[in-house]
């Protein structure tokens, strides 16, 4: 469910007109919706209720400061991969000790900040990270809580490109190599392994991958168990797929029943890191449409929004439903027509052949589920500037992130030294 709806023919987000947001601060934009972020927050909780658990949301679903905060006064902790995740994390309020750092190539910088920082837990994915980050914690005579991250060669039967369970894929250490890595995790200063960690992949639309991994898990923690070592937290990462067209992901309260049925049974603490499922279908990218262009057997809807803004389509081969912001009449012919955007690619095109009612210049599209991987992959390729992001709370919206200015973009480059006016700024190497 969301909170993006038809009242009286004209798309809203909660209370606030879309048409209201585009006429005062033009398009592009994303729209984020609190009651869903809120809703789609509770139902995992609730889902979760009995069990010894907390959610750190997956800040790279969506990274803005007032989305990671929204999370962050429920309740939730932050899951991040890198410094600068990091550092949004605390900044939108965010308890150090409830962040989790993930993430396959971590710098001597990252580890250092993260270890001085006192986060809750760092998740290991190599025997290079394991030493690289004991010596890091020893130098600062620190002991980290860490988890080892295992891959346990199961195919989440999701897209090639965000699949990470598999034998081949470049996460985790070889579950079959746990045992020996834990082993040296104990001998080694400044580190405290307490934890087993697993994430498969994500946008999972069955319970069948996930049940394989975590019994796979749960059998690894009572072998290390029987080892001796002391093993209180369990992180099964995140990966529950949304509805974009057609999939039927499993409810929260099925996912939580079979993590009962794996793992209820170990007493661990377990860590979910949830970030599509919580963000996905609470935004929207709203375009406005530049030309409609007939081709000889093509109808080209020309928007301005481009893959630059959303890459999702072009990156994965991924749907988003489109919504006409103003409903099409009952009686309207939808014809297929493909739409696209003005970025100087081929494949700055979202979607073919798709059925829309008859549109012209001026007209405002919706593309639904955009809340996740959409702002936070954006880039100014074509120099266009990003983005601005909206969220409403009932009758209000705000502006979270402003939009690009022309002036801003150019101020991120310089000339070099030798191409300075100033001749006193110029250097020589001679």
């Amino acid at each position: 469910m969301n909170h993006f709806q038809y009242r009286n023919g004209a798309l809203h987000a909660e209370d606030v007109l879309i048409t209201q947001i585009a006429e005062a601060e033009g398009t592009p934009f994303y729209c984020y919706s609190t009651a869903t972020l809120t809703r789609h927050y509770q139902v995992f909780a609730e889902a979760l209720s009995g069990l010894d658990a907390k959610i750190f949301y997956a800040v790279k679903a969506n990274s803005n400061l007032a989305v990671i905060k929204t999370f962050a006064d429920l309740g939730a902790g932050a899951d991040v991969v890198s410094e600068g995740e990091l550092r949004r994390a605390l900044a939108a309020g965010v308890p150090a000790d409830g962040i989790i750092f993930s993430g396959v190539g971590k710098s001597q910088e990252e580890l250092a900040g993260a270890v001085e920082r006192g986060i809750h837990q760092i998740n290991v994915e190599s025997q290079p990270e394991l030493d690289a980050l004991s010596g890091v914690a020893k130098a600062r005579n620190a002991e980290m809580d860490i988890a080892i991250r295992v891959n346990p060669d199961v195919d989440a039967k999701t897209h090639d490109k965000i699949s990470t369970g598999r034998q081949e894929d470049k996460f985790g250490i070889d579950i079959a190599d746990a045992v020996e890595t834990y082993r040296r995790a104990a001998d080694l200063p400044g580190i405290n392994p307490v934890s087993v960690a697993v994430h498969i992949g994500s946008q999972l639309t069955d319970l069948d991958p996930f049940r394989m991994a975590f019994t796979r898990v749960a059998e690894l923690v009572r072998t290390l168990r029987d080892q001796g070592h002391t093993i209180t937290r369990l992180d099964l990462g995140g990966g529950l797929g949304i509805p974009y067209r057609d999939e039927e992901p499993p409810l929260p309260e099925e996912y939580a029943a079979m993590v009962r049925e794996t793992v209820g049974d170990l007493g661990c603490q377990l860590a979910f890191e949830p970030g599509r499922m919580l963000v996905g279908n609470a935004g929207v990218l709203v375009s406005r449409v530049l030309f409609v262009k007939l081709g000889n057997s093509r109808r080209f809807v020309v928007l301005d929004a481009a893959m630059n803004d959303l890459i999702r389509q072009t990156l994965y081969d991924a749907h988003h439903d489109l919504l006409p912001v103003a409903q099409a009449p009952s009686n309207a012919a939808f014809e297929p027509a493909d739409v696209v955007g003005p970025v100087c690619e081929t494949g700055d095109t979202f979607v073919r052949g798709y059925p829309l009612p008859p549109v012209i210049t001026g007209d405002l599209l919706a593309f639904a589920s955009a809340g996740a991987y959409g702002a936070v992959m954006a880039s100014t390729y074509n120099s266009r500037p990003l983005v601005p992001e909206i969220m409403v709370s009932g009758s209000d919206y705000s502006v979270i992130r402003a939009r690009q200015t022309y002036e801003e973009l150019l101020a991120l480059d310089s000339f070099a030294d030798w191409q300075q006016d100033d001749p006193l700024r110029r250097r020589s190497i001679g």
